[in-house]
Parts: structure tokens; sequence; C-alpha cells
């Protein structure tokens, strides 16, 4: 099945999605805009408050979060009726999967023949997995599949296939010539997915982090407090799936049953429609988001203005608001936490624990053998255009899929458990988990190739030997170890207490609901007298539910920690609630594209360390 092709919606049908999305659109921006106040707020005061005594150790690697680009030629089963044919396929650093007729097409800067943003996808490299859920998407009735029409992937057996699954999309079915390729391309699928999927979670811009939490909010009010996969993807991308979640049901019951064919005929049949209901509803959310562009970079620009000169009164009645909220919610708050989160909080710590320190050691592991591998090269007089290659090649390290899967392997192996901890709580998001320490992991790499090339370009000289230059590289290994295991550690302490609110403070939420809900519009006055809408009665009242829970998650990290981390445990994290982590400046929708990360550096490019006779510098 190959890219979107005509529509099998008519006007009146696309009209009406259009519709739905308008309507979203009027409940969810007011939310919106309400978290932008409340968003500058938080990162003025935080800016006015005590800066961290020690930051980060390593320095910050600038370069775009991307995928390494990956073509070559596959086979696809498209077109009507679908069957295998050869196709030329390119993976763009961005993370979009592109396929040509012939390799000429795509060198010659044809038009593809189909294209594709990997948000949302599974890879299945089994094809008796791929029938298996093809068959659940519209099982027949009498579970009998052999009078079918004959079916072109039983037809032609697929030795070494790639299927690439999503829940809204038409899907995508290629076939490797070996082995070697099939493991090649799912490494470098599964990158692209990984990268399209945490664009907002890896940005601390304001506008992000508004997003997200009107998105939550949005949900809670439709009911749905437990954290999921739902975040993944761009704004518009994350809208798409909201709704399309809960166009599902009402599309299963008008249509399915009218769907012509049988078996797995009427589940591609199935997944054609819905893809282009996902489309219109995509290109509808996307025009929303940019009609509403200029009015939120104003209104950014507003709040701005008016929050800052009066951020010290607005904190102060915060303050006392949220005292006062304290005293009302103490008990009910105190014997849920008892009674519900206590006994797996444990549990929960230690499994993200291992989730993320077994990457990080991983990540530590290669690092170190990179920069031995540069060593060694070094003492072996290596030719010039030899060691610039492997310089390249240390420089490349954090985006070859092929190296850093160990690492996102490790981060891999407890989501099973993990899943069954956290499902009772409401908690769906454990592929968010496993891909936020996988972005952990190549970001630190990130840093640690940039630092190491940067100490080593100021320490090496033209007066140095290459077993004086492999000397000194040591030294500059040692440092850069330090520094990674300092700025790990942090790292992990960070992702632990981020994904342990992720998945207790919707719990905890839901179960107050009936309780304590109810008396906060008595405390409203207090709030409305401010008169700025940064400051809401729901958002102080969820602030002390969090800070709460947080004082919880933070005894029981400094358990599972030991004594002697204590100190560093919680660097970077107070105990206000207001420390979301991030690496990217600003969402995809702001810019179309991914942002470059901060950092007070100067970049080091890969090939800083050129050699001439006897030196690596030039």
């Amino acid at each position: 099945m190959g890219g979107r092709s005509s529509s099998p919606l008519d006007k009146r049908q696309q009209q009406h999605l259009r519709g739905q999305v308008d309507a979203l659109l009027r409940n969810f921006l007011p939310l919106y805009r309400g978290q932008l106040a409340a968003s500058i707020l938080k990162q003025i005061s935080r800016e006015l408050g005590p800066q961290e005594l020690a930051g980060c150790q390593l320095l910050h690697s600038k370069k775009l979060p991307r995928v390494r680009e990956h073509r070559g030629p596959l086979t696809q089963l498209w077109g009507h009726p679908p069957q295998w044919q050869p196709v030329f396929c390119v993976l763009r650093g961005d993370g979009r999967l592109e396929w040509f007729s012939h390799r000429e097409e795509y060198e010659n800067g044809g038009r593809p023949l189909g294209s594709t943003a990997l948000t949302g996808y599974t890879i299945l490299t089994s094809q008796r997995e791929y029938l298996r859920r093809l068959d659940a998407l519209c099982p027949d009735s009498s579970g009998d599949h052999t009078q079918e029409e004959p079916d072109p992937l039983l037809e032609m057996p697929v030795n070494f296939p790639l299927f690439l699954q999503h829940p809204f999309r038409r899907h995508l079915c290629f076939s490797a010539a070996t082995g070697e390729a099939q493991r090649a391309w799912r490494l470098a699928l599964q990158g692209g997915i990984r990268l399209r999927g945490t664009v907002l979670q890896r940005s601390q811009a304001p506008a992000a982090l508004a997003f997200l939490d009107a998105i939550r909010l949005y949900r809670q009010h439709q009911g749905h407090f437990g954290h999921d996969d739902v975040t993944l993807g761009s704004d518009a991308e994350v809208l798409t799936t909201v709704l399309m979640r809960e166009l599902l049901p009402e599309l299963r019951a008008q249509t399915l049953p009218g769907l012509r064919g049988a078996g797995r005929a009427r589940a591609w049949a199935w997944t054609e429609l819905l893809d282009a209901v996902d489309a219109v509803v995509l290109a509808a959310a996307s025009a929303g988001l940019r009609a509403f562009q200029n009015e939120k970079d104003e209104l950014l620009a507003a709040l701005e203005r008016t929050i800052r000169p009066d951020v010290d009164q607005m904190l102060r009645q915060r303050a006392r608001v949220a005292g006062r909220l304290r005293a009302e919610v103490q008990g009910p708050l105190e014997s849920c936490l008892h009674r519900k989160v206590d006994v797996q909080l444990p549990r929960v710590t230690q499994t993200l624990l291992n989730t993320v320190e077994a990457a990080l050691v991983a990540v530590q592991a290669l690092l170190a053998q990179g920069m031995d591998r540069l060593s060694r090269h070094l003492r072996g007089k290596p030719s010039g255009v030899r060691l610039r290659k492997e310089v390249y090649s240390f420089g490349e390290m954090p985006w070859d899929p092929e190296l850093m899967q160990t690492s996102y392997r490790e981060a891999e192996r407890s989501q099973g458990r993990l899943r069954q901890l956290v499902a009772p709580f409401g908690f769906l998001g454990t592929q968010s988990v496993v891909f936020g320490a996988q972005d952990l992991a190549q970001q630190l790499m990130a840093d640690a190739v940039t630092t190491f090339l940067q100490l080593a370009d100021q320490c090496l000289t033209t007066a140095l030997d290459c077993n004086q230059a492999a000397q000194q590289l040591e030294k500059v290994r040692g440092r850069v170890l330090k520094k990674f295991q300092s700025d790990s550690g942090s790292a992990q302490k960070r992702f632990i207490r981020r994904w342990q609110i992720c998945i207790f403070l919707p719990f905890v939420l839901s179960q107050l609901e009936p309780s304590c809900k109810a008396g906060l519009p008595e405390f409203e006055g207090d709030v409305l007298a401010v008169g700025s809408p940064a400051l809401t009665i729901e958002g102080i009242y969820e602030d002390v539910i969090q800070g709460v829970l947080l004082q919880r998650i933070d005894r029981e990290l400094k358990k599972a920690l030991g004594a002697s981390d204590v100190s560093c445990a919680l660097d970077g994290c107070s105990e206000a609630p207001w420390d979301q982590e991030g690496a990217d400046e600003e969402t995809e929708a702001q810019r179309g594209t991914f942002s470059r990360q901060p950092g007070s550096c100067t970049e080091v490019q890969p090939l800083c360390l050129l050699p001439s006779p006897g030196t690596l510098r030039s």
C-alpha cells in the first residue's frame, strides 16, 4: 500500500470533518491561551529565582536533532490492485520517508511516488505478526479465512519484510533484499519514528509547554486523566490524534459494516478510509494552528509585558492561595497517597531507574570505546586522510543507529515491567518513556562528543608528536568521562522525577475530583483579584497536589539512590513544580522544522582535529 491517493470521502464528509476540527479548536484554544499565560509566569519566576550553583559539566551540542539519512532499493506493496513492485526509498534527516519509482528519479530531483512523516508508526518485521494484526482490524465473525480471495501478501511470502503500521493511516508494506538491509532499515526507521514523536517533549519553549498542558487539561475535561502516547508528534499531529480517537467509535459503527470485500481486503479498505479521514483532520488542524499563530505571538509578547512588572505580587498572591488550598486538601490528599500511591512508588521508581540507568551506562561504554579508538589511531601514526575519517566517525557517533542500538535496546528492556506497574494508575505512555530515555542517551552522547572534540582541540598543538598527542587525549578522556558521569547522574534523576509526575499526578487528580474540586470556587475571588490569566484556581490547585506528590517522590529517590547521592540527586529540581525539562527552543509548528538545541558554547565540527605530520591540528 502506497502513499495518499484520491480520497474515498466526498465533499460533504470532508466538510463535516473540518467542522469537527473547528469544534475541537473552539474548546481547546481557550485552554491553550490560559496555559500560555501560566507558562510565561513560570518562565519569569524561574529567571528571578536562585540559579543552580552547579550546572551541566558537558558542553551542549547545538546540532539539530536528526536522523542519519538512509536510502536504498526496497520492494513495496502498492497500487490498485496492490502488487509487490520495486521502489527506491529515502529516509530524510527530519524523519520523513519518501519512495520513488527508481534511483534515477530521486537523483534527478523528481517527485516521489509517496511520502509520509513517520510519527506514530510501529515497525514489524514478522509477516505472521502483521497479518495477525491486520485480521484483528476487521475480524470476520466466522473466523474462517479459507474462502477469502487470493491475498497478495500470501501469494508472495516476504523473506525480509518491513511493515509500517499506524493506528489512523494506511499501512506501508516493504521488503528488503537481505537480512542485513532489513536490519539497517529497521534501525533507521525507528530513529525517524522517535525523532518525529518527541518533537514537543524535547522543547522547553513556553509555547510548547503550554500546548502540552492544554492538551492534558482538555483531555481531563473529557474524562481522560491518564497520561498516554497521544502527545507524540507535532502540535497539529497531537490534535489530529486526539480527534481521531474521539471519532473512531462513530467511524467504526457507521462505515465499517458497509465496507466491501472480506478479510484482509476489507481491512485494507478500512485503513484507506482512516487514512483519508486522518489527512483531512490533519490539514484542518494545521490550518487552524497557523491561523492562531499571529494571535499567539502577540499574546506571548503582551503577557511578557504585563506579567513581568507585577510578577512579585502575583507570586505572593499565588503562595497565599496555595497555602489555604493545601490546608483544605491535605487530609484527602494524604489519604489517597497513602492508600493508592505509596505501595507502588518504590517499584515504579526502581523500574524507571533501571530503564534510564542501563541506557546511559551503555552510552558511557560506547563513548569510552570511541575515545580509545582515536588514541590508538594516533599512536599508530595514521595518514591525515585516515585520521580525518576516524575523527568524522567519532563525531557522528550520536547519529549512528547501529552503534547507538545497544543503548536504545537497554531503554526498552523494562518496558513490559513498567507497563504492568503503571496500568492501574491509567498510565498508557510507556512508549513515550522509552523514547524519552533514548532521546536522553543520544543527547548526552552528542554533548560528550562535542566536549571531547573541543577539549582535544584546545590541548593539541603542532609541537606534539603522535605519542604525546595520544597522551593528551587520554587526559581529555578522563575529564570527559567525569563530566559525563556527573551530567548523566543529574539527568537520570530529573528523568525519573518527570515521569513519576506523569504517572501519578493525573491519577491523584482523578481520585480527588469528587471530594476536592467542588470546593475550589470559594477561592476564586482571591485569584480574580489579581486580574491576570496567568493565575487560575485550577492551576494553583494542581500545583499544590503536585508539590505534595513531589515530596513523596523526592524521598523515594533518595532511598533508591543511596545516601551518598542525596546531595546531587535533585540538582535543578526545585520543590515547586515549575521545572519542565526539554531540549529544543521552539515547537515544530513555530518553525515548521526541528529547532536547534540550547547551549552556551560554540559548536565544534567533527573535523576540528585536522592532522599534519605528527599532530592532529592543521
